[in-house]
């Protein structure tokens, strides 16, 4: 496998994480001037962001995250695949 076929794979698999990371700060009380929440939240507002201008929330549950780990997972295989026909 080339080595392009890891990032991907490595790429989509850090966005989840910092996703899921983000969803679960949600629930705490974290001071949001803190360095780490910043950078969390301008490397994940980038994908989050459109979605949630889209998405409407159901009952005041954001779904945005779970979309965009659902698109994140569907773009890692589609690109995982396309490179496998030209390798």
């Amino acid at each position: 496998m080339s080595i392009i076929y890891y990032f991907i794979r490595f790429l989509a698999r850090i966005l989840n994480i910092l996703i899921l990371i983000r969803v679960f700060m949600s629930w705490l009380p974290i001071d949001r001037d803190s360095r780490f929440v910043q950078l969390l939240l301008e490397i994940t507002e980038p994908i989050l962001g459109p979605l949630r201008r889209v998405i409407p929330s159901v009952a005041g549950l954001d779904l945005s995250p779970m979309v965009a780990l659902i698109l994140i997972q569907v773009s890692e295989q589609v690109l995982v695949t396309a490179l496998s026909r030209f390798v």
